[in-house]
């Protein structure tokens, strides 16, 4: 396994993740330990020529430093977020490249949901927090689905199909152990605890979803997922009309992209079967997931 410390408190390390590459530099050891973990098997380089983000994670100098030392996210120079607890670095890091990708990328329509996908066709799962999106995205990709994204659905403006980012998947709270338990073999980050959303721990992408990080898939469906204790499994068509709001809703550039923005989201539409799904247990939920039909 690569170390990456000294390259990232230097000249800092070029990672290719999908289609972007991301400068970053930081002393931190924390975020060195989790690129290290999580992010050894991408592409990455010493030098490169070119860089979608640059990124720079450092302590908060002054005597904040010695008293209660914060960690600053700056992105090209710029600062964007307040500063966190220097415990959070590596967490603030996958946020802030979330940050980066929504508001600076408008080539596709960008959408907060999971994607994942099998046999060349994705499914996109967009639900508001505490759905259980992200634990039910972790359970899937450890059954033989890919990873396409925990967060951002990545709608392709030229080729019409969905783009991978396949990125640790962010888990919190008791989706930690309750996916350490589905599946031992994953592999995750160290967790912190006392972040806005709780206790979180990253769990890395698995490695063929690494290595097809270049593959495309066509959409073919829209399921609204939720978490429901002790409820069965129920799968519900959705009308498409709902759906299409709710995308709308759900997207961080649809309103800048106008026009194409709207002929995008109809084009998803148009291409997809919509469902909402209700869940409690995940083999449940794996079963209905891999009995999918295609849109007729």
């Amino acid at each position: 396994m690569n170390d990456f410390s000294t390259q990232l408190g230097g000249r800092g390390l070029y990672i290719q993740t999908g289609p972007f590459c991301v400068h970053l530099q930081s002393s931190i050891a924390t975020v060195a330990d989790g690129i290290t973990q999580l992010y050894s098997e991408y592409p990455s380089f010493k030098e490169k020529d070119f860089a979608d983000f640059h990124i720079h994670l450092d302590t908060v100098a002054g005597i904040r430093r010695l008293i209660r030392p914060q960690v600053q996210f700056s992105f090209d120079g710029y600062i964007p977020f307040k500063p966190l607890p220097l415990d959070q670095a590596f967490p603030m890091f996958e946020w802030g490249l979330n940050w980066c990708v929504a508001n600076n990328i408008h080539e596709y329509l960008i959408i907060h949901a999971a994607v994942i996908e099998k046999n060349g066709v994705a499914a996109i799962l967009p639900a508001p927090p505490g759905s259980g999106k992200s634990t039910l995205c972790a359970a899937l990709v450890n059954r033989g689905w890919r990873l396409f994204s925990d967060e951002l659905a990545m709608f392709c403006l030229r080729t019409r199909m969905l783009v991978p980012l396949p990125r640790p998947v962010n888990l919190k709270n008791n989706s930690i152990n309750l996916i350490k338990n589905y599946a031992p073999e994953a592999i995750f980050g160290r967790e912190v605890s006392d972040t806005n959303k709780g206790t979180v721990a990253h769990m890395k992408a698995p490695t063929e979803s690494i290595l097809r990080a270049a593959e495309a898939a066509l959409p073919s469906w829209i399921i609204m997922p939720r978490y429901q204790e002790g409820a069965k499994p129920v799968l519900e068509s959705r009308p498409k009309a709902q759906t299409c709001m709710d995308l709308a809703q759900n997207s961080f550039n649809y309103s800048l992209l106008a026009e194409d923005g709207f002929l995008a989201i109809s084009e998803l539409i148009d291409k997809c079967d919509c469902y909402d799904f209700t869940y409690s247990q995940l083999d449940d939920a794996i079963k209905i997931f891999d009995d999918l039909e295609l849109p007729q």
